[in-house]
């Protein structure tokens, strides 16, 4: 390859950032890609830190996408711990924190999200964790294993993902919930019950709108974490979990147009035709809702990293995959598929004292999104069903009998 070939370069090593550069490969680019990471490590895989490389299960090197050596092997210029300072739109260059400069053809941000961080007096004390890298789980496991209560703050995906590891680590476990229930956000109120049971038969306690309005401590650790009616709870190690904020920051400051997240279009094009943008840090007018949405999914990065490496080829494929996420929490496996944003109807598949149960969520009587507990197949067969547009009537998906693989099969 030589300086005049043409270049990519994509900022941010995570999902979308990893999937971009392998797909331009696997779509037969043939100029140079520039893959910048902020972290000290090659690409790896999130959804396990909170759970199986947590528990020991998974090592760093089992995190890993790729071996360093695929990077070589694809001629994808892989360069971790890297900063982005800035963007030149004009010159198509990107300042780094080293005060080099790098300029690029066709640009890929895939920045990604940061942890939203609880505002209170004490949050920065020591004890006071947040997890989304290997680094930050790193500590929070130096500490865990002296550690006797735990307080998590936020009942999201991964407050209840590190609180069912603790649990299971013999620790006193305690969430605390700002909003009425667990997982509001995302799931329903008999989910959000069935979940709350489940931590508590495991010794969670749970606490709902709970306003957490101060940590206290001293110079060496955490000791209570405070909420605004005054009930206290001890502490010798805190976890927060309340949610992320898109990292937009190089494209606001170029002057692209944000919207909680980076605007692209369906083919993750910026209103600059040599910016791209792909994963967390995205907001997209997605055909399955009609309007803006930004999706924080490892399927919603590594799709959107496969439309981009698309789009830049040539092979222009839309994104319009019907979203779908997933959480591990004990022996529970969640599956969602679509967005329930306007259901007027639910009913349950399956029994929910079994643990292995789904509920189908209707708007005006279509379907809408599935919501899975250790049902594999109705996730499977939900994803297909959303796709092709099919929906059985709630009856049927409440009915045992009725077989979602036979209505695929006759629309076939």
């Amino acid at each position: 390859m030589t300086d005049t070939e043409a270049c990519v370069v994509i900022v941010g090593g995570g999902q979308a950032g990893y999937q971009t550069a392998e797909s331009l490969r696997g779509e037969g680019y043939e100029g140079r890609i520039t893959l910048l990471g902020g972290e000290p490590y090659a690409p790896y895989q999130r959804p396990p830190l909170s759970k199986a490389y947590l528990l020991g299960n998974v090592d760093k090197q089992r995190l890993k996408f790729r071996a360093e050596q695929y990077y070589t092997d694809h001629a994808i210029d892989l360069q971790t711990g890297t900063t982005v300072v800035s963007v030149d739109r004009a010159k198509r260059s990107l300042g780094l924190k080293d005060g080099t400069s790098l300029p690029y053809d066709q640009l890929v941000l895939a920045t990604g999200a940061r942890m939203r961080k609880l505002a209170v007096p004490g949050a920065e004390l020591n004890g006071v964790f947040y997890l989304k890298t290997i680094d930050d789980v790193d500590r929070i496991e130096a500490q865990l294993g002296t550690a006797t209560k735990v307080v998590v703050i936020g009942a999201g995906f991964i407050g209840l993902e590190f609180a069912a590891v603790a649990a299971q680590l013999g620790k006193d476990v305690t969430v605390l919930e700002a909003t009425p229930r667990v997982m509001s956000r995302v799931v329903s109120p008999e989910l959000s019950e069935f979940f709350t049971r489940t931590h508590e038969s495991h010794g969670v306690s749970i606490v709902c709108d709970a306003m957490v309005s101060e940590i206290a401590g001293n110079s060496d650790a955490v000791e209570t974490v405070v909420c605004d009616d005054g009930t206290s709870y001890p502490a010798d190690m805190v976890v927060v979990g309340i949610g992320v904020i898109p990292d937009t920051d190089l494209a606001e400051a170029s002057g692209l147009a944000c919207d909680n997240g980076i605007i692209v279009d369906r083919f993750c094009r910026t209103a600059d035709p040599h910016v791209f943008a792909a994963g967390d840090c995205t907001a997209c007018h997605h055909p399955f809702v009609g309007r803006l949405i930004r999706l924080e999914s490892v399927q919603n990065a590594a799709d959107q990293g496969r439309t981009v490496a698309a789009t830049i080829t040539g092979h222009e494929k839309p994104y319009d995959t019907v979203p779908w996420f997933w959480s591990d929490q004990y022996d529970l496996k969640l599956q969602m598929v679509g967005l329930k944003d306007g259901g007027d109807e639910a009913v349950i598949r399956g029994d929910m004292d079994t643990g292995k149960f789904s509920q189908f969520h209707f708007r005006k009587g279509v379907l809408r999104a599935i919501d899975s507990v250790n049902r594999p197949a109705d996730h499977i067969q939900g994803r297909k069903l959303l796709a092709a547009g099919l929906s059985p009537t709630p009856q049927q998906a409440a009915d045992p009998d009725f077989s979602l693989k036979d209505l695929l099969a006759q629309a076939a």
